[in-house]
């Protein structure tokens, strides 16, 4: 089964939109909709998946840059009551408006080039979010799923995994999409947790905390606390890390524990 796709994709908007009918039944699957829910759809394109969600939960909001594709859309779905179109870049969208009908369940076919600071944008609303189901480059996926040691784990895993649950669900092959990208791709489900343990006492700070070690993964955690105007009378007494270690040896409590040992200093 195959969709076909009249708008001509934009290379601006890392347009790729997906035509594959069996992909499409498996994310719905995936997300399992229900009546009720509070579905928010990022990037929703020709609207592949729009239509089934929409007829699963009965309302649905989507938040489309695009003014061809927005206009488009509401066209086509006109006549649904449930569904309201936000027309406006999701980077600087406040997804909290949308909760007030309950914890969001955000969909997208997130566009490669914004996937990343798209995510982390959405993670500051973690609170107002019941789950997220992305369709994301492969090598993202990866690196979100990745564990202490390997060679795909840094800041992405390390700020997701300190949010979220990640779930690597199922591969997407390039000739699902339309123009075919010239990456592989894959479906993953993102869980906020409800008790995050432990707990950065200072949030700016674990987060600079990551960048600025991750941006020198091959030096020493000592070396790269240089770079943090926190660590400039820093007491390694007080520090119960090793910082002889590099930072893509650390897991994400770790990384918690060195910030917060940092903070209280």
């Amino acid at each position: 089964m195959s969709l076909v796709a009249p708008h001509q994709a934009r290379k601006r908007f890392g347009q790729n939109f997906l035509v594959d009918g069996n992909i499409i039944a498996r994310i719905i699957a995936a997300v399992s909709p229900k009546q009720g829910d509070n579905l928010v759809e990022i990037g929703p394109g020709q609207g592949a998946i729009t239509g089934p969600l929409l007829e699963a939960a009965g309302a649905l909001n989507a938040v489309e840059l695009d003014r061809d594709l927005a206009a488009m859309l509401s066209d086509r779905f006109a006549e649904h009551a449930g569904f309201q179109l936000h027309q406006g870049d999701a980077l600087a969208f406040d997804f909290a408006t949308l909760a007030n009908s309950g914890p969001l369940r955000i969909v997208g076919n997130l566009p490669y080039n914004i996937s990343t600071p798209l995510i982390f944008h959405l993670l500051n609303y973690a609170g107002h979010i019941k789950d997220m189901h992305f369709m994301l480059q492969r090598e993202v996926v990866e690196r979100m799923a990745a564990v202490p040691g390997s060679k795909t784990y840094g800041r992405l895993s390390v700020i997701v995994q300190y949010h979220c649950q990640v779930f690597d669900l199922f591969g997407v092959p390039p000739g699902a999409f339309r123009p075919v990208p010239k990456v592989d791709s894959a479906i993953v489900r993102l869980v906020p947790r409800r008790e995050i343990q432990p707990l950065a006492s200072n949030k700016a700070l674990f987060q600079t905390l990551v960048r600025t070690a991750f941006q020198q993964r091959r030096k020493t955690l000592r070396n790269a606390l240089k770079q943090l105007p926190q660590a400039a009378d820093l007491n390694a007494d007080a520090i119960s890390i090793d910082l002889g270690r590099r930072p893509e040896t650390l897991s994400v409590a770790e990384f918690v524990t060195l910030s917060n040992e940092l903070d209280s200093q």
